[in-house]
């Protein structure tokens, strides 16, 4: 997560959130004349502040539009796919709630049952107490829980990258990792973010229901969308099917080719597969009510004051301001120089993703969270 005055690289977090929805929603860029094709002038504006490659889709119910800019691989002049998949980061979120709350509405769990009901004995040691956190506050990040994605190796320096980014982590070893820290604050005491949260809320469903996170996700939310082209990998590094190559630069200025990743340090919290048209369909379900109940999606909707961010959090989604007045849900993420912002407007009818395949600092991440502000609020033809 890139939070003003510090970078840091490989997080799979809403980054610059804070900074960039102020500019987002009172910059200039709001009050420009509307170019004839103005999606096509937002993913150039973002491409123009460094990305390697940048596309973009909206849809709306009658229609569906994308652009693209600049190239799937640094040195060849071979455009980004049309529909490449990518590693959607912190978007992953999103679908493990969704599961989570569907568990929920079948009655077989509650948000108010502890960790400590489900995982006996996980979460313990150095003040972290898993009967005083509920399934609830792991959603929503007021756990206090230590995140351990800084933690990792292969998403912190080149070197790291290098030597591990074959390295394949247990949901397990993940947690026992964040066990050697103290928590931020008492459960329920304040709002930080922390992967190790949809770490154990995989960990839960898992115990639930006696099948995978992955199993789940795909059974209850991939395969009856038709989503086609989104894939939870497991520990495979590559990433199937047409796609455009991601960079990082690691805080250097030497950005490096960093598509092959086991992303098993992010199940639950940040390793699925996806496409800008699938994410923009699974949004378009959830918040049309096609995958959960309406008490269910109302709990998720239901957000809170996330202060280090700036913005509100629910369960599993972020609700950020648009500028022409109202709200949007969505969730944006990051995961080895794959950025990505998306998101749907409240009503399920309009929904706008971008991603971009380098880092990123706040200009990329202003242009980007402007580029989905400025087309949900587009009048529709």
């Amino acid at each position: 997560m890139h939070v003003p005055g510090r970078r840091r690289r490989g997080r799979l977090v809403l980054t610059g959130l804070a900074t960039v929805l102020l500019a987002a929603s009172t910059g200039p860029a709001a009050a420009k004349p509307r170019p004839a094709d103005p999606l096509q002038e937002q993913v150039d504006t973002v491409h123009d502040t460094g990305a390697v490659g940048v596309l973009a889709e909206v849809t709306s119910p009658d229609r569906r539009d994308s652009a693209r800019a600049g190239t799937a691989k640094v040195g060849t002049g071979r455009p980004m796919p049309r529909n490449g998949g990518f590693r959607i980061g912190s978007a992953t979120k999103t679908f493990t709630a969704t599961v989570v709350l569907q568990l929920v509405g079948e009655g077989r769990m509650s948000l108010e049952d502890t960790v400590e009901q489900w995982l006996p004995g996980v979460v313990q040691g150095n003040d972290n107490d898993g009967s005083r956190i509920t399934v609830r506050q792991l959603l929503q990040h007021t756990s206090g829980i230590h995140d351990v994605l800084p933690e990792i190796p292969a998403l912190n320096s080149a070197e790291g990258y290098r030597a591990e980014r074959f390295r394949g982590y247990t949901p397990e070893d993940l947690v026992g990792l964040a066990m050697k820290h103290r928590p931020n604050f008492p459960p329920g005491d304040g709002w930080s973010y922390s992967n190790t949260n949809y770490v154990l809320a995989a960990m839960i469903i898992h115990e639930v229901t006696g099948r995978s996170w992955a199993q789940e996700v795909n059974d209850r939310i991939i395969r009856p969308l038709g989503l086609k082209d989104t894939s939870t990998p497991g520990a495979s590094p590559s990433i199937p099917g047409p796609h455009a190559h991601s960079y990082a630069a690691f805080n250097t200025h030497t950005s490096i080719d960093v598509t092959a990743l086991n992303p098993s340090m992010a199940a639950g919290s940040g390793s699925i597969i996806s496409t800008t048209h699938d994410l923009n369909r699974f949004h378009t379900a959830l918040l049309g009510g096609r995958l959960l109940a309406p008490a269910q999606l109302d709990e998720m909707t239901t957000t809170k004051p996330a202060p280090e961010l700036g913005v509100r959090y629910g369960l599993g989604l972020g609700e950020i301001p648009l500028s022409c007045g109202g709200s949007y849900f969505g969730h944006p993420g990051e995961l080895l120089g794959y950025h990505t912002w998306g998101g749907v407007t409240r009503d399920g009818t309009r929904t706008a993703t971008v991603y971009v395949t380098s880092d990123g600092g706040d200009d990329t991440q202003q242009a980007m969270s402007t580029l989905v502000d400025q087309q949900l609020c587009r009048t529709r033809p």
